[in-house]
């Protein structure tokens, strides 16, 4: 997926910068990078491969070389960036967090308006901020270009733009992706992650609306074009994807966790010995289950961090699955006879939790009864990098439907595997938790998990459940 953050100060920013990125390390594993501009210098930029070693250890040589009042740093999951750039606006840089679906299309146009190349990425790939700056290109001036840009993607885009007068601040025109601004005595920042600034001396000042561009300067935030009334922000942002500390839309990443548990717990009818959650995202989740059920939450595995702080790395995915594995550490005297009811953010591919499941038998597990915080995932994300499938067919649900249909699956067929009330679904999960192992399955439900946000349910994006828009 990927996060950034950007500052505007009366003093040197890059402090704030530094550690403002690095708290939104957990949203991408590739690429970091930092930027900032000095009346002086001008524009100096760094961009360190993050792959095997965390942002921080690697950008701390440039934290004590680097100076600037204005700012912006990003963890991506792909390209590299912030990019610097040149153009008839003028000298400038940008990063970005999106999903280009039409980007072939886009391209195209490029080329068909003038557009002479881009540079590729390993893999031949285009580099999405690079294509976002040549639509920005195609207007006149800056506003109109971010406008035209956030109207063009389909798919989703938020950013940050900086040249010598300010940050240029986007939020996607559906606003898929958080954007939220801080505000202290000496200075403004912006970021995916609220709680990024909180350390900083920065206070919740205000959240971007669905299609909103603001100019951010060490002394104010000025709205350029006001936010539209479509919001579709990614629900999955609260069940796995954010920071506990953080809030979307004034509602907790914890509490609704919390609430997901609870939720759950007042449908279940099994009764275990103790309820534990996959650390970390499943932790709280499983607080609210055992708060509510009366059943004693327990810890009886933990995850070894010191090294391996980050769940996404390698990029390799059986590589992945082996490192999951490896960070697992049993506490037997927690997990020998006993009936255990765990509870995950959700179910992909299913490899990682069959072999959370396997890990618990071999350790003595009488009984592991799996509950996942949301529904089951029917279609990829259209809208953030959620996760690297190469096809759908990589969901385990995909493949039990497609098993059930004998390869027969229409969208008509695939609206009745996400009906929880329908036999169709009940016939899935039970396939899901015989070829995985479990004791037994109980997803949650769409509309508890709505609920257990709390806002307007029309502003929340369900596709990857339900295949709505």
């Amino acid at each position: 997926m990927g996060g950034f953050f950007g500052v505007a100060s009366k003093e040197d920013c890059v402090f704030d910068l530094y550690f403002g990125t690095d708290y939104h390390s957990h949203l991408g594993t590739r690429r970091g990078g930092m930027l900032v501009y000095d009346e002086t210098k001008g524009f100096d930029r760094a961009i360190h491969n993050i792959e095997n070693a965390p942002f921080r250890t690697k950008f701390d040589k440039e934290v004590n070389k680097m100076k600037g009042h204005l700012g912006i740093g990003s963890i991506s999951d792909y390209e590299p960036q912030p990019l610097l750039v040149r153009s008839h606006h003028g000298s400038f840089a940008i990063t970005t967090i999106s999903k280009i679906n039409n980007a072939d299309e886009l391209i195209k146009m490029l080329f068909e308006n003038g557009c002479s190349h881009f540079l590729e990425m390993s893999g031949g790939e285009i580099n999405a901020t690079e294509l976002v700056i040549a639509l920005i290109n195609q207007k006149e001036n800056l506003i109109d270009g971010i406008r035209y840009a956030l109207e063009q993607v389909d798919g989703s885009l938020s950013l940050l733009l900086m040249n010598s007068h300010g940050i240029y601040v986007a939020r996607d025109k559906h606003g898929r992706t958080p954007v939220v601004i801080g505000k202290k005595h000496d200075g403004m920042c912006a970021a995916l992650e609220n709680f990024s600034y909180k350390n900083l001396g920065y206070k919740d000042y205000k959240e971007l609306g669905p299609g909103e561009i603001a100019i951010m300067t060490e002394k104010n935030l000025v709205t350029l074009v006001n936010p539209g009334t479509d919001m579709k922000i990614c629900t999955f942002l609260w069940v796995y994807y954010g920071y506990p500390a953080s809030s979307y839309e004034g509602i907790s990443v914890e509490k609704m966790r919390y609430n997901c548990g609870k939720k759950m717990a007042m449908r279940d009818t099994v009764k275990p010995d103790i309820v534990a959650g996959v650390p970390d995202s499943g932790t709280a989740h499983a607080v609210g289950y055992s708060n509510q059920s009366g059943i004693p939450f327990s810890r009886p595995f933990i995850k070894y961090t010191p090294t391996w702080q980050r769940s996404f790395m390698p990029t390799i995915q059986t590589k992945r699955n082996l490192i999951a594995k490896l960070k697992m550490l049993a506490v037997e005297d927690l997990i020998r006879d006993k009936s255990l009811l765990i509870i995950d953010d959700s179910i992909v591919r299913g490899t990682q939790l069959r072999e959370t499941t396997e890990f618990l038998y071999e350790s003595g597990a009488k009984e592991v009864h799996i509950r996942p915080a949301c529904p089951p995932l029917i279609f990829s994300c259209k809208y953030l990098n959620f996760s690297r499938l190469s096809s759908e067919m990589d969901l385990i649900t995909r493949r039990v439907i497609a098993r059930l249909e004998n390869g027969n699956v229409t969208d008509d067929v695939l609206k009745e595997y996400a009906d929880p009330d329908s036999d169709k679904y009940n016939q899935m999960v039970e396939e899901i938790r015989k070829e995985l192992h479990f004791t037994s399955l109980m997803f949650n439900r769409l509309d508890d998990m709505l609920d257990s946000v709390g806002i307007d349910k029309s502003c929340l994006c369900t596709y990857c459940w339900n295949g709505k828009e």
